[in-house]
């Protein structure tokens, strides 16, 4: 457990963060597909390290412990593999979350896979093989990881893949960022209503891609410059046009008075002068489900009434983000209420002091709450779920000023 506070609540800190994790980790499967792709600047988070090192490793068992992106994609990736057998496993906690909408697609393109304990879930036993085109349908209102982890192994398949995508579709920006890495290689894809097209390739030219920042990580700091007295943070290669859809947190901290400025692939964030919170903000965060934790404390802190919507998928993510999060935020003396889908915050009078947040081996809930400490001092247990995705984060809140000591 640690004790996070700010003695000044002004922040003056430039910093490189580490590559997305969304990207990484798109690329390290269509690495394995297209050994003549090069990757730069990869993400250093835990789950892609899993992911890589699952991707290297000779065993025919793939453990990959809490690392949800890597079940998906390698379930698919694994399929494809001809004469090769192998079983992925993970966490307790992994086994608990459904893969039966990708499964069942992978099945109907002739993959050879069978649950070895639960139906449904992991752990899976794969019998790669070579695998024909068909047009499928799938479940896009469940997990877009399902869609995209197919979308990545489709060009590799006799013919190509269609895709007929059945219910509304869910963080879509992140299947247009698959689609846009496709595309990137040479891969000609399309995407009209429901349906999404790959073709087949087999091949590709010597390409080198260079992974921008995670805009997710980003969060933190934009939460940070909120809750500050005055701000200046740095944060090197980071995009304009950028195909993470986390990018629009830009849009979104303007509400909260965080102002951004795009230089030489570089974004500079201030605290705007003389900002007043607005007293409500309703946002549908259905594209961008990863920065609810991040926004729903800041607007606590700022003691601003809160409704995020559309946050279906956060109850099937490393714990049951939007419980965990009523839980937390409760303790700190907020007024919250949630759905399956939803979660709302009505001002807190007062914030509760020295409050012990816990994590639910949740690398969110760490450091979406951590900023609030320019609030208030708070504590964090199980500090170290942080390496999931950003492994510098407490390093970097210390080049920024902050009082980190373990409890």
């Amino acid at each position: 457990m640690i004790s996070v506070l700010h003695p000044s609540r002004v922040i003056k800190v430039g910093l490189s963060l580490t590559g997305s994790k969304s990207i990484t980790n798109r690329l390290l499967i269509l690495r394995n597909i297209y050994p003549s792709l090069t990757i730069k600047n990869k993400s250093k988070s835990e789950d892609s390290v899993v992911l890589e090192n699952a991707l290297k490793s000779s065993s025919n068992v793939k453990d990959i412990n809490h690392a949800g992106t890597a079940m998906r994609f390698l379930t698919a990736f694994y399929s494809i593999l001809e004469d090769k057998e192998i079983i992925i496993k993970g966490s307790k906690r992994m086994h608990e979350r459904p893969i039966y909408p990708l499964i069942d697609c992978l099945k109907l393109i002739g993959a050879d896979i069978s649950y070895l304990e639960k139906d449904g879930f992991p752990p899976i036993k794969i019998k790669g093989k070579k695998l024909n085109f068909k047009k499928v349908e799938i479940s896009s209102n469940i997990s877009s990881q399902f869609i995209s982890a197919i979308l990545l192994v489709a060009p590799k398949l006799v013919g190509g893949l269609v895709i007929e995508l059945k219910g509304k579709l869910i963080s879509k920006p992140y299947v247009k960022m698959t689609l846009s890495l496709l595309n990137n290689l040479g891969i000609k894809t399309s995407f009209e209503g429901k349906l999404i097209k790959v073709a087949n390739l087999e091949k590709i030219q010597e390409k080198c891609i260079n992974v921008e920042s995670d805009w997710s990580s980003a969060s933190y700091w934009y939460s940070i410059v909120a809750f500050s007295k005055r701000a200046e943070v740095r944060l090197n290669n980071f995009y304009k046009k950028s195909i993470q859809g986390d990018s629009v947190l830009v849009k979104y901290y303007k509400e909260l008075g965080v102002d951004t400025k795009f230089v030489e692939n570089k974004i500079i964030l201030t605290k705007i002068k003389d900002f007043t919170p607005p007293k409500n903000l309703t946002l549908n965060l259905v594209d961008s489900p990863d920065l609810a934790q991040t926004i729903a404390v800041t607007c606590f802190g700022l003691k601003i009434h809160c409704f995020l919507d559309g946050l279906q998928t956060l109850n099937i993510k490393e714990t049951k983000r939007l419980n965990a999060l009523k839980n937390e935020l409760t303790k700190l003396g907020a007024n919250v209420q949630v759905t399956e889908s939803s979660l709302k915050i009505f001002e807190a009078q007062k914030l509760k002091k020295n409050t012990i947040i816990n994590t639910y081996h949740d690398h969110r809930m760490a450091m979406s709450f951590a900023p609030l400490s320019l609030k208030i001092p708070i504590s964090i247990e199980n500090p170290n779920v942080v390496v999931k995705s950003y492994p510098g984060f407490w390093d970097d809140l210390k080049k920024a000023g902050f009082i980190i000591k373990p409890i």
